[in-house]
């Protein structure tokens, strides 16, 4: 049995691989917020929200994640979450799948610090909400 390693991963969103322009994808779980709770909600330990949360490099450019973010705010958008890198899940490598609404992050969007690295590059960090929770795909 191999764990998750930090390298592979890949990120499909709405049928593109942004794996290049992403250094974090996570999805989260946390306490719905809600006034109403169902019976069923309150059996399964109570309402939950899901959530895809991106790092993502700042670029412009048509086509970009950013510019995703940037043009495509209130979309839903099916995306993928490979954690261990291969094409086609299986029960031992599963991909993670669902829909997330995309919304532009609550602070920074464009710019950012001073670097004297060539390297370095702005990011941006998102959390987008899921349309329930992800679905764990072992086969294709």
């Amino acid at each position: 049995m191999a764990g998750i390693g930090t390298r592979l991963l890949e990120l499909e969103i709405d049928g593109e691989n942004y794996t290049a322009e992403v250094s974090k994808a996570v999805i989260t779980s946390g306490e719905g917020d809600t006034d109403f709770v169902t019976f069923a909600d309150a059996k399964a330990g109570g309402k939950r929200e899901y959530r895809l949360e991106l790092t993502i490099v700042q670029d412009a450019e048509t086509g970009s994640l950013w510019d995703k973010v940037w043009s495509a705010a209130g979309t839903t958008v099916p995306f993928s979450v490979n954690p261990y890198g291969n094409e086609v899940p299986s029960p031992a490598q599963p991909h993670f799948t669902g829909n997330a609404t995309i919304t532009e992050p609550d602070g920074d969007l464009i710019g950012g610090e001073a670097d004297a690295s060539t390297t370095a590059r702005n990011v941006v960090e998102v959390s987008w909400v899921c349309d329930g929770k992800p679905v764990k795909k072992t086969a294709a």
